[in-house]
């Protein structure tokens, strides 16, 4: 099932059973998950944060942008945040195998929808702008244009809205779009002049020279006699929650402010916060991958072999140096011998191959084998890459602990050759399988065994470099020569069977 985030800002902050009123709006389907709703009494704004399959995202946006409507009155709404309406903002954020051109079309939807059915004006922004200078949600409402100014300018040409009329009620105007996960980010200072938190701001800010992907303004806490810099992190990834903390830090002290505290409105992807616990504790090779909560709620294996295609590739998107080149070797080679078993399946049975029959039994039954084989060296090749981490991690404050420490490091990298050139070794057995089922095998997939071939040889090179990498470490000359010598010996001799299978697919295709 596809899912879209969606999460709408209401111009209501300080009475929860209108929010709660809007909340159950939206949730009108038990497909449909309120994640999370953060209320700003200063702000005196809300944000609600749901989950929704493709097919009812619409219909849940736009009962709660109706129920907004019924219960919020922009002639009597003040607040400290900018806003054009009722419902001011309504995103869509695509999850997992969701696109962003599905969520511009829900923006679509949804906007000409509320346009038409509720006779609100709406503009879109971010990825869904009709218009260029509406892709950045403060160029269309900001802190000197929000929904007053809107009502003297809206019979104006410029802001014309892309649906629904052309003037403005008591619900205001809704801004639609889809865009990327968006950080909501604060941070208070130990101050009520408010002119230093709009100073910092404007330093802060990507538009008036200062961080990408951040919009920041400054404002009031009354309650609390403080004043903020409230953040939108358009980008966590580009730029992390990190870097836009320091710079506010560094600003706040040239006027000799402190920071009293810092917050995140709605939800935060658990990468953001470990970016963060990275840079402050100075982790070495942490990931989110590392987090328990994560793996129980992904259910996944510790063992490579054991994982899910989706699973694995997470694991080596990561941070996480391991799994890597060594184990996505092994795994191609595993491909490979499984491309080789098929085309041996697909010519078992097949009377115009009979005299291969037993041959491509054989075929099938190695082909399992190495592919088995070549699965486990995945979760070798990261016991051994461990082995060498832990070398070098170990203390090198005496000569002995130093003499200790060398051989450590080169006996695990020894090892860290040993496996990746078993997996070389075999595939090429993988390889002559190929050529085999190429040779003699169900004509009709002799392009699935060419690809088994080359898979084969693409693992061996990935392989064999990780076995040079690791050479580096070894001061053994003679392990080394051997190694080499092994090396290059599969290297000529997989480039030979792939030089027989080009001409054997030539003839054929």
């Amino acid at each position: 099932m596809k899912l879209v985030e969606c999460v709408p800002n209401f111009s209501e902050g300080r009475n929860r059973e209108i929010v709660n009123e809007i909340a159950r709006a939206i949730s009108f389907s038990k497909e449909i998950k309120i994640l999370d709703i953060e209320l700003d009494p200063d702000h005196n704004r809300s944000v609600i944060t749901f989950i929704s399959p493709l097919e009812i995202a619409v219909e849940a946006a736009y009962y709660g942008i109706k129920k907004a409507v019924e219960l919020i009155d922009m002639e009597k709404h003040k607040g400290a945040h900018p806003r054009f309406g009722a419902a001011d903002v309504v995103p869509f954020v695509p999850l997992f195998d969701t696109t962003m051109d599905e969520c511009i079309e829900l923006a679509n939807k949804l906007g000409e929808k509320v346009g038409n059915e509720l006779s609100i004006p709406v503009y879109l922004y971010e990825k869904a702008a009709k218009v260029d200078w509406r892709k950045s949600l403060p160029d269309i409402r900001n802190e000197k244009f929000q929904y007053e100014q809107l009502k003297e300018h809206i019979k104006e040409e410029k802001w014309k809205p892309d649906y629904g009329p052309q003037e403005i009620g008591k619900a205001g105007a809704t801004i639609i779009g889809a865009r990327e996960f968006l950080i909501a980010f604060n941070v208070n200072l130990g101050t009520s002049d408010i002119s230093i938190a709009k100073k910092i701001a404007k330093s802060v800010r990507e538009k008036t020279g200062g961080l990408k992907n951040v919009r920041a303004l400054g404002f009031e806490l009354k309650e609390r006699g403080i004043v903020q810099v409230s953040m939108n992190l358009i980008n966590y990834k580009e730029t992390p929650i990190y870097r836009a903390y320091e710079l506010v830090k560094m600003e706040a002290e040239r006027y000799g402010v402190s920071i009293v505290g810092s917050e995140i409105v709605g939800l935060v992807p658990l990468d953001a916060l470990v970016k963060v616990s990275d840079f402050y504790l100075r982790l070495e090779n942490f990931s989110s991958s590392q987090v328990l909560e994560k793996k129980i709620m992904e259910g996944g294996n510790y063992m490579m072999e054991d994982m899910g295609i989706k699973e694995f590739l997470n694991e080596l998107s990561s941070g996480s140096p391991t799994p890597g080149g060594g184990a996505a070797s092994a795994l191609v080679g595993s491909i490979a011998a499984s491309l080789s078993s098929m085309v041996a399946n697909l010519t078992i049975g097949k009377k115009k191959y009979l005299e291969y029959e037993n041959e491509m039994k054989d075929v099938v039954s190695k082909a399992v084998s190495l592919r088995d084989k070549l699965l486990k060296l995945m979760d070798d090749d990261v016991v051994v890459f461990n082995k060498i981490m832990d070398a070098y991690k170990m203390p090198k404050n005496t000569d002995e602990e130093i003499s200790l420490r060398k051989a450590k490091i080169e006996e695990a990298s020894k090892e860290a050759c040993e496996v990746p050139l078993n997996t070389a070794k075999l595939c090429l057995e993988v390889i002559k399988l190929a050529s085999v089922v190429v040779e003699k095998g169900n004509k009709n997939a002799i392009s699935d065994g060419a690809c088994s071939a080359y898979f084969a040889d693409a693992a061996i090179n990935g392989a064999l470099m990780n076995v040079k990498i690791n050479l580096k470490n070894i001061s053994d000359e003679v392990f080394k020569l051997k190694m080499k010598d092994e090396m290059e010996n599969l290297k000529n001799e997989s480039k030979n069977i792939l030089k027989s299978i080009d001409i054997k697919i030539n003839e054929v295709i």
